[in-house]
């Protein structure tokens, strides 16, 4: 079974998009990647994928103990649905700031673990000032950010467990520092 998790952006949700952040432009429209000044290496299309259910965690940043440690393996595409996308219009300024954080913990022991991409369904791994220094700190080691995913319910509900096939195709942009891509999950 194939699911689309890639957001649809609809005339209405492109135009709040350009008022509303800075950033959501040609390359970091709706579901992309934060590449940074990086290449995303064609390895990556394929990854073992997890997602996370860390929709319970709300006031305050997801953190370690949120998820299974032990479950994350190398060149995985980690994935955490906090079904935020699904509550706030994207697009919106409130999707734009006031979206979940990750840890700045969880982002390293994510590293640590040689993660190759970070799959979110919210605008972001950090807000405001603290969004671009970490994507690129991520990009530095290897690691992309897959923003906006959306259906990732669909994988946990479909599954006994939290795994999925993860394939992600980034649009062939050159000299971007977001790429827009299409990422489908196979269980």
């Amino acid at each position: 079974m194939l699911i689309d998790l890639r957001i649809n952006v609809t005339p209405f949700s492109n135009k709040e998009a350009l008022d509303n952040e800075k950033m959501a432009s040609f390359g970091h429209l709706g579901t992309h990647f934060d590449v940074m000044n990086k290449t995303f290496p064609l390895s990556y299309v394929k990854r073992d994928g997890i997602v996370f259910d860390v929709s319970a965690v709300s006031t305050r940043d997801i953190g370690i103990e949120d998820i299974q440690l032990d479950a994350i393996k190398q060149d995985m595409f980690a994935a955490f649905y906090t079904g935020f996308i699904d509550e706030n219009e994207y697009g919106s300024e409130k999707y734009f700031s006031r979206h979940p954080q990750l840890s700045d913990e969880l982002i390293d022991t994510l590293l640590a673990k040689k993660v190759s991409i970070i799959g979110i369904d919210f605008a972001g791994v950090r807000r405001g000032e603290e969004h671009t220094p970490k994507d690129q700190y991520c990009a530095d080691k290897g690691v992309f950010i897959v923003e906006n995913l959306c259906n990732l319910h669909l994988i946990l509900k479909e599954t006994k467990h939290q795994y999925f096939t993860a394939h992600t195709y980034p649009i062939n942009f050159s000299g971007m520092s977001g790429l827009p891509c299409r990422v489908v999950g196979e269980i």
